[in-house]
């Protein structure tokens, strides 16, 4: 079977800085119909595990460290024997939501993960985490963003550790330069494509967000 995307849509809050936020997260499994590998692992473990199914989870692959996306981690990790990957720069936003857990191992620009007959590319994209990192499968021709970019432009930078011009920067010199037809799998909402947002930089800069 050739390798496929999935999407499962978790509920529950983000919480940094003090404020707390009730969201909807886009949870990814990329693979076929033996092995596959989540992307983020957002608020109820037991409902990805149940999308997961009888098939093998080599990782569960984190975009970034806000709660949002880790806050089921440890309990998934447990629950379909696999390991959680993260960016060692957000660290720091990881034991927000884990004092104890720790990731299994960690991510790196160029690192080449293998699932499905497919490799997929790690690209560290800082900005909206230090260690913001986006996925990109360059055979589907899909790339998995998290929160660095959404339909309509790129993830929030104005609470900790993030950074309005950083963002800006990764998106520019790391996403804009894949294939314009790469369609981007967000971390909330709605799907985009590269060439749909790449007309819009100077307009994101011009309103600061």
């Amino acid at each position: 079977m050739a390798a496929r995307v999935e999407k499962v849509v978790t509920s529950g809050t983000f919480n940094l800085d003090g404020g707390s936020w009730e969201v909807d997260n886009n949870v990814w499994l990329l693979g076929d119909d033996e092995q596959v590998l989540v992307i983020d692992a957002a608020h109820d473990a037991s409902a990805i595990t149940a999308a997961v199914g009888e098939r093998e989870v080599l990782a569960i692959a984190c975009t970034h460290g806000h709660d949002d996306h880790v806050n089921a981690a440890p309990a998934l990790s447990s629950q379909v024997d696999a390991p959680v990957l993260l960016h060692p720069a957000d660290d720091v936003l990881w034991r927000l939501a884990h004092s104890s857990d720790r990731p299994s191992a960690a991510l790196a620009d160029g690192d080449v993960l293998r699932v499905a007959g497919v490799e997929v590319r790690v690209l560290h994209t800082p900005g909206h985490a230090p260690g913001a990192v986006c996925f990109h499968v360059p055979e589907l021709g899909v790339v998995f963003t998290g929160d660095t970019l959404f339909s309509g432009g790129p993830g929030a930078t104005g609470r900790s550790y993030s950074d309005f011009g950083t963002i800006v920067d990764s998106i520019r010199s790391t996403l804009l330069t894949l294939p314009e037809e790469t369609v981007a799998h967000t971390g909330h909402g709605d799907d985009t494509t590269i060439g749909a947002e790449a007309p819009h930089v100077e307009e994101w800069i011009a309103r600061g967000h």
